[in-house]
């Protein structure tokens, strides 16, 4: 059988050319047998593609045992079980999604970028950015050698558009519910903007009334050693919160829903009123673009939010847009409009 490849010098240096395709390359190498045996390699690695992949694994067993024994499975558990608890359960749904499955029995050393492509091809946008991430994580550890797939060959995570909620969505919301614990809870939500999770968490340890204070540490934020998000109780929250229970779970069923439950129920209630692109999470945007938009300082906004970074409360607010009253008319300062950038 001819060989593909032939070696030549070029100088004092040794080349070799591809003679399906014609290209030549430099060898990297002026020592003559160093050059025939680079030769030689190219040209079994052609010839006896299986013989060299197993040649392979036994160089590789030899470094780390477990380098040729290792399959996705092994990256799915290490996935599941980092991170907190709220994290590990999202973990945990999606490594029992297609995507995972197909990849689930399959060893590392033998996965391809088209296996990757394929497996994010039968997910959604959030399988690109978790596979990503678990490629990343194995590259890390050791657990394979080089990567399957280059950086700037993975596929952009296309974010969805968010929005806050309006304040005639708010009050349709309001006027439809027949559920009186989730009207207070929506209500609750509309005056602190905290997420869903922490809003149904709220006990009545979290009101201090004699300084009118509601405050609670964000669960997303546990094991930071950060303050709690706290806020001053007006009027509006005032006739709220003196309508739910005054001790325990300020909402008792609620709180027995995980998230899923109560973003469906949401989700559900939404579409029979024709109210769409809102989620549980709208109302948080809703708070922060309503605070921007009254002037209230941002350190303040993030210390009523749990917010420990300024991107992060930009990112909230970024549809608001304050109109500057007219100078002349000082009695018009403190009065601000609000036009939705959506």
């Amino acid at each position: 059988m001819k060989n593909r490849f032939t070696m030549f010098r070029r100088g004092t240096m040794f080349y070799y050319q591809d003679c399906e395709t014609g290209q030549q390359k430099s060898l990297l190498t002026r020592d003559k047998v160093e050059a025939q045996k680079i030769i030689q390699a190219k040209n079994e690695s052609v010839s006896q593609p299986l013989m060299n992949l197993a040649m392979a694994k036994t160089y590789l067993a030899a470094q780390d045992p477990k380098l040729i024994t290792r399959t996705w499975a092994d990256v799915m558990e290490r996935f599941c079980n980092r991170d907190k608890e709220a994290t590990r359960k999202r973990h945990e749904n999606f490594v029992k999604t297609k995507s995972m499955l197909f990849l689930r029995d399959k060893r590392l050393v033998e996965t391809t970028a088209d296996d990757l492509f394929h497996a994010m091809n039968l997910g959604t946008n959030s399988t690109v950015a978790f596979l990503q991430t678990m490629h990343n994580d194995m590259l890390g550890m050791g657990w394979i050698l080089a990567p399957i797939l280059a950086r700037k060959l993975w596929p952009k995570v296309k974010k969805k558009s968010r929005r806050a909620i309006t304040e005639a969505e708010h009050k349709l919301l309001l006027e439809k519910l027949t559920n009186e614990e989730w009207k207070l809870y929506l209500q609750l939500l509309w005056f602190i903007g905290a997420s869903q999770t922490d809003g149904a968490n709220l006990t009545d340890e979290n009101i201090d009334w004699l300084n009118r204070v509601l405050s609670y540490n964000r669960k997303k934020l546990e094991g930071r050693n950060l303050p709690p998000a706290c806020l001053t109780i007006g009027k509006g929250l005032e006739e709220i919160l003196k309508q739910l229970p005054r001790r325990g779970a300020l909402f008792p069923n609620i709180r027995k829903l995980d998230d899923r439950g109560r973003s469906s129920y949401f989700w559900k209630l939404c579409q029979r009123l024709e109210i769409h692109g809102v989620s549980l999470h709208s109302y948080r945007y809703s708070w922060a673009e309503r605070a921007k938009v009254i002037g209230i300082p941002q350190r303040w906004a993030q210390a009523a939010l749990g917010h420990n970074s300024k991107a992060v409360h930009d990112a909230y607010a970024r549809n608001a847009l304050v109109i500057c009253p007219p100078i002349d008319e000082r009695n018009r300062w403190n009065e601000s409009q609000l036009v939705s950038g959506n």
